[in-house]
């Protein structure tokens, strides 16, 4: 029996300065972001729709260094924990970053440093949840789904625009 097209997300993909970029919506919500080197098997309609638009406004607004923070529907799946990972990554603030210990002690969980960056690389939807603005202790860029590169071009673009 084939999936409920009811069920199924759509995703349309944008060209844009850190690459092809998939952004899947369901129901109205942005549900993932996908970067040109991932792999993903879910099946979804291709077909670009009002939210997805948006988002993607809204993405090149922050490309362009115009907008600092998103106000999109976002509803990621995944535990417990990691949404709370995530919700603690969407608070750091624009052109900040924190330490993985750093996000694990406001958490409450402040040994639970890999398992925030374990959430971090589970993260559906990066760049709308900032998990690029989450560092190694010692300020070294550590792991990212889109790449070291993406990840460094998306701190120095905030950094740049913050110090304006």
């Amino acid at each position: 029996m084939g999936k409920d097209i009811l069920t199924m997300g759509n995703i349309y993909y944008y060209n844009t300065d850190i690459g092809r970029l998939g952004i899947v919506e369901k129901d109205g919500d942005i549900t993932n972001l996908f970067f040109e080197i991932d792999c993903y098997i879910e099946e979804y309609i291709i077909k670009e729709t009002d939210i997805l638009r948006e988002a993607n406004n809204q993405l090149k607004e922050y490309l362009q260094g115009t907008r600092k923070e998103f106000s999109l529907p976002l509803a990621p799946s995944g535990t417990e924990f990691r949404k709370n990972v995530w919700t603690c990554v969407c608070s750091i603030s624009y052109g900040e970053t924190k330490s993985y210990k750093e996000v694990a002690e406001t958490i409450g969980n402040p040994k639970a440093c890999r398992a925030v960056g374990s959430a971090n690389n589970k993260n559906p939807i990066p760049i709308f949840i900032p998990c690029h603005r989450v560092i190694g202790s010692s300020g070294k860029l550590v792991g990212y789904r889109g790449g070291l590169k993406v990840k460094a071009h998306l701190l120095e673009l905030e950094k740049a625009i913050k110090e304006k």
